[in-house]
């Protein structure tokens, strides 16, 4: 198999590889600004573009002979979408290089240093900005009055979004003041607040409409609207920086220039500072770092410019990007926020789960308003092996944190800036009541360490409404009964109104409605059609998969690999629930020893199985929705086939086959689906851009199959 020339680094690689790699760069990161800039729904976050184009750009330095006009370096934004007309913008939109590091700004000082031939002590007076991340737009005002908005486009042409523009409060329509240069074009960018984004996006969802990741797409979407009323429906502003052509200067500074869009109507940003060294400069980075979750907006870094305009003339361009400015990028999957309040949550299981409410906060290009706080022990920075984490600090309501999150990962603390805590800030009690039913939490012990378990349970496991109504989420979700159409949202209102308190309540619900006189279809958000489409999907889970059926049932440590071994074993859903009330009868019973004997059952999850079904209510539920559906049989295990009772793990892309799939004929065939490689491991299927597992594998010395070597192995081609 050839090398990942991706992984190779930029030292090693052949002209030929290099030729090969700068393509596949090319190609994707043209994907991506098309994503970013014309339809405003990107797919990585910043720091995973900026390490490819950092890449891209690490090549071009060695191979220069690659770099063509089509190159990303040579590239600001991408071409006009067609949906507006096109503006050629007088003084091509530029973009920002970048630094990530504090020897980046120290190296993009001493480059403008030397330069411009200053002495050795001699610092140039730096402009500092936030960073705002939103969408690039020119303006043009003649005698004063706006007659063209246009967004940056490619950098030499944008679109033409003049009349959506004029609906924006923060853009005058004329400007202010007397000494107003003829032609005067005003550069800066549209945002929204996070608030007003949060809002949009609750509204949207109740329209069942377009939900924004964060608010830079949130600002780019409104704005290219076809209909300018939807844009003047969208809470914009705009935050003004920079210029372009101009027929006179106001100013001779870039802090002065600053100052005179304000006093001709423009809104700046008050934070904008003027450093006079390194240090100071550092220091700003830090500031707004530290305080940028308090902030309304979102922003991803600061930039820096030299103040003199006539020393910025001098430093020129390079390439597609300033010499005398430079963007200070933070680190897009962590930020710094402030912890409002901790809120508990409780599970299908009981389990009280401490969750951390936040100043809102964009954090790797999703914005972040909750994050995840594991369980009391891990409030008080002590780790799952009793080991102190964050250095023993522990979390408080008030601190300022830093949160992490990593791609889809639900985003965690992981550290408390100690030096910003409250004095008022006291100590996190953990509820011993459980808040959503008033009785008592406990922490179980295991029976075999006597340790106490990390987790607080609700002890009322039926009566208690919060577990109901999570139970009731977690039986229609994917791998249980998976009912199109009845949502976690779905699922909230019925149970709020008494329409769904238990499965059963799900199947006989189109019966009950047409005896009401409040219908369905009457409710906010509902329709005939949508009503019908319901009723059909419950229809359509009235016969249902025995492995399914006691996924659904929720009961814990019963997951879906779980389902399927207790589905294999007993067969039918008849069998499977004689045996287990008659496994209730104690560990001495023959039904008992049979089901702590099935291979990965175990005696944990047996006695959680026996402890639900010794519940009458929990039988009751199981026999009120046995009733309404049809539990179809479980298909036996093969034990003849090439892979029965062997261990394969499926690995990069599939293209004959889903995972699902995939997953399935192996379980039918008598083999157990892994998720990770090891020594047990006896077959690896590996699709395209397999990565570590197929890495690991080939550490091990496991068979590694092609997808057709698969099939032919279990005779299916």
């Amino acid at each position: 198999m050839p090398a990942d020339r991706s992984k190779i680094a930029i030292e090693k690689l052949s002209e030929a590889q290099a030729k090969s790699e700068y393509r596949r760069l090319t190609t994707e990161l043209a994907a991506h600004d098309e994503r970013y800039y014309q339809k405003d729904a990107p797919t990585v976050s910043d720091a995973e573009y900026d390490a490819l184009r950092r890449r891209s750009e690490a090549i071009e330095k060695k191979f220069p002979k690659l770099v063509t006009k089509d190159s990303p370096s040579q590239k600001v934004g991408v071409q006009t979408s067609g949906r507006f007309a096109k503006v050629l913008h007088a003084v091509p939109m530029l973009s920002l290089g970048n630094a990530f590091s504090d020897e980046d700004v120290t190296d993009f000082v001493e480059r403008v240093r030397r330069f411009l031939k200053l002495g050795d002590g001699d610092i140039p007076a730096i402009v500092a900005e936030p960073k705002i991340d939103g969408l690039s737009l020119s303006l043009r005002y003649e005698d004063g009055d706006l007659v063209t908005a246009a967004t940056r486009g490619d950098g030499f042409e944008g679109e033409d979004v003049t009349a959506n523009v004029r609906t924006i409060a923060d853009i005058p329509h004329k400007l202010k003041g007397r000494a107003i240069p003829a032609v005067c074009e005003m550069r800066g960018e549209v945002y929204m607040l996070k608030s007003d984004f949060l809002a949009l996006n609750k509204k949207q969802a109740e329209a069942e409409d377009t939900i924004f990741a964060n608010p830079r797409n949130s600002a780019a979407g409104s704005l290219r609207q076809k209909d300018p009323s939807i844009t003047a429906s969208r809470p914009l502003k705009f935050f003004a920086y920079a210029w372009g052509e101009m027929s006179e200067m106001p100013a001779d500074t870039q802090f002065g220039m600053i100052q005179w869009m304000a006093k001709a109507g423009f809104v700046t940003n008050r934070l904008t500072t003027l450093c006079d060294s390194v240090d100071a400069v550092l220091t700003f980075y830090r500031k707004i770092e530290e305080t940028r979750g308090a902030l309304g907006y979102d922003i991803d870094g600061v930039v820096y410019k030299v103040n003199r305009l006539d020393w910025q003339q001098r430093l020129g361009f390079v390439s597609r990007s300033p010499r005398w400015a430079i963007a200070h990028k933070f680190a897009a999957e962590q930020a710094t926020t402030v912890l409002n309040d901790i809120e508990i949550q409780v599970g299908r299981t009981g389990a009280l789960t401490p969750v951390a409410k936040l100043a809102p906060v964009t954090v790797g290009g999703v914005v972040v308003q909750n994050a995840t706080l594991h369980n009391e022990d891990y409030i008080k920075g002590i780790g799952s092996d009793g080991q102190p984490i964050r250095d023993g600090v522990d979390i408080r309501i008030g601190d300022t944190v830093v949160i992490q999150r990593a791609g889809d990962v639900i985003p965690q603390i992981v550290s408390v800036v100690l030096d910003k805590r409250p004095k008022s800030a006291t100590p996190y009690k953990f509820p011993q009541i459980c808040p959503a039913c008033g009785s008592h939490a406990v922490r179980e012990a295991d029976p075999k360490t006597g340790r106490e378990d990390s987790v607080r349970r609700c002890t009322n496991s039926l009566a208690c409404p919060a577990q109901a109504m999570e139970r009731l989420k977690h039986f229609v979700s994917r791998l249980a009964f998976d009912i199109d159409g009845l949502g976690d949202r779905q699922v909230e209102e019925f149970f709020a109104d008494g329409l769904v308190m238990a499965p059963a309540d799900i199947f006989t619900l189109q019966k009950r409605d047409a005896r009401s006189l409040k219908k369905l279809s009457s409710r906010e958000g509902f329709g005939a059609t949508s009503v019908r489409n319901l009723f059909a999907a419950i229809d359509a889970r009235r016969r249902i998969a025995l492995h399914r059926f006691i996924f659904g049932l929720g009961i814990r440590h019963v997951g879906e690999g779980n389902a399927k071994l207790l589905a294999r074993h007993y067969g039918t859903v008849e069998d499977f629930r004689a045996a287990m009330i008659a496994a209730g009868k104690g560990p001495e019973s023959e039904a008992y020893r049979d089901l702590n004997a099935i291979e990965g059952i175990g005696t944990v999850v047996a006695n959680a199985i026996v402890e639900f079904f010794a519940e009458p209510h929990s039988v009751k539920a199981v026999d009120d929705l046995l009733a309404e559906i049809e539990v179809l049989p479980a298909e036996k295990a093969r034990t003849d086939s090439a892979v029965a009772g062997k261990t394969v793990v499926f690995t990069g892309s599939l293209t004959k086959f889903t995972r699902d799939e995939a997953k399935a004929l192996a379980e039918k065939l008598g083999a157990k689906v892994a998720g990770s490689v090891s020594k047990k491991t006896d077959y690896v299927v590996a699709g395209e851009d397999a990565g570590s597992k197929l890495a690991k594998a080939k550490e091990l010395g496991v068979a590694v199959l092609t997808e057709d070597e698969w099939l032919a192995l279990v005779g299916d081609r």
